[in-house]
């Protein structure tokens, strides 16, 4: 992960760098594959009251950015308040990732379906479907061609799902 820590009206000493690099590497226990860290401190003086600002702004691959602002009067509770925002967003992006629902796209998922047999019947097996994009009828007919299936199940430009099948004359029907 690349890091970049920057200081605003503020001078960076290595015991703050070195306290933020701790805590992108902390944010690291998710292993969500993140490709660069930003983190930005920057001094505040309103009022005569002095706070501190910190950001941070991790990338993640195929995600979108997720940037966090926190405020306060103290540097490291400011950067502590920060990182704990940072891990509950991680926490649920790796909990979506983990879940029933993230591993249906998983292939050993697949394979388990395939595997599993209905009661009684021994000769059906289920499996689940190709329908990842759509064809064009003259691809579907090649694809049965091609094979030793019976029929083919696909969905045509229209995003109508469709059953090509061959018949007992050597013509091919279309549902």
């Amino acid at each position: 992960m690349n890091i970049s820590i920057t200081g605003k009206q503020f001078e960076l000493t290595e015991p703050i760098k070195g306290y933020i690099e701790n805590a992108f590497d902390a944010l690291g226990k998710y292993n969500l594959d993140i490709i660069s860290g930003r983190c930005v401190v920057s001094a505040d003086e309103k009022q005569g009251k002095k706070g501190f600002n910190a950001e941070f702004a991790l990338n993640l691959a195929h995600k979108d950015t997720i940037v966090i602002r926190q405020k306060d009067k103290d540097l490291y509770a400011a950067i502590d308040l920060a990182v704990e925002r940072a891990s509950k967003v991680l926490r649920r992006e790796h909990d979506k990732a983990t879940t029933v629902k993230g591993k249906a796209d998983d292939k050993e998922y697949r394979l388990k379906i395939g595997e599993e047999k209905v009661e009684g019947v021994e000769e059906i097996v289920p499996m689940e479907l190709e329908l990842y994009k759509p064809l064009e009828i003259e691809e579907a007919l090649e694809h049965l061609k091609n094979s030793e299936l019976q029929f083919y199940i696909f969905n045509d430009i229209d995003a109508r799902m469709r059953v090509i099948y061959k018949r007992t004359d050597g013509k091919y029907g279309l549902y």
